[in-house]
């Protein structure tokens, strides 16, 4: 009922609604409702802007494993919206996310790498990431990028682990 509200389907679009059955799941326990009251709070929508509500909620969908809000609570650790900035954190969460498959996790778990936040920089281990999320236009300029200043040693290198990580994930997702 709460998406129903927030996009206006078959009901008038009304964010403050959408937050009150939203509010309703989440406090049941709804992993899903609760990442979506964490996005309302992020981006206010419904209710006033407060980043550290969003963590909140954010946190108790990501400690179910939702791995949208674990990518949104790395963001945060990342920028220090609503928690201090902690780049370990933030690689802590985006990694949960990355290894459920979520390719917007993976392009930002390889900027980590890249950019060495959080993690010892390794362009070799970046571009396997950034190769796991290459749909996203900027994973693969990111690839591109890597693919210039890498040897061939490093480029196979890459592939490898991103073939090695593509099976751990599958794994996961078959278990």
């Amino acid at each position: 009922l709460g998406a129903m509200y927030y996009v206006g389907e078959g009901v008038p679009q009304d964010y403050v609604e959408a937050v009150k059955w939203y509010r309703k799941a989440a406090e049941q326990g709804g992993a899903y409702a609760q990442d979506l009251l964490g996005a309302m709070y992020n981006e206010g929508k419904g209710v006033p802007q407060d980043y550290a509500e969003a963590v909140k909620w954010f946190r108790k969908a990501a400690e179910q494993g939702n791995a949208m809000a674990q990518f949104s609570l790395g963001n945060k650790y990342c920028k220090g919206d609503g928690v201090p900035k902690d780049y370990g954190e933030a690689v802590k969460w985006y990694r949960k996310a990355a290894e459920q498959g979520y390719a917007d996790a993976q392009y930002n778990l390889g900027l980590t790498y890249y950019r060495g936040q959080g993690v010892p920089k390794d362009e070799i281990e970046a571009y396997a990431w950034f190769l796991l999320a290459k749909e996203d236009e900027e994973a693969s300029e990111m690839i591109s990028d890597l693919e210039k200043r890498l040897t061939a040693e490093g480029i196979e290198k890459g592939q490898a682990r991103a073939a090695e990580l593509q099976r751990l994930i599958g794994a996961e997702e078959d278990g």
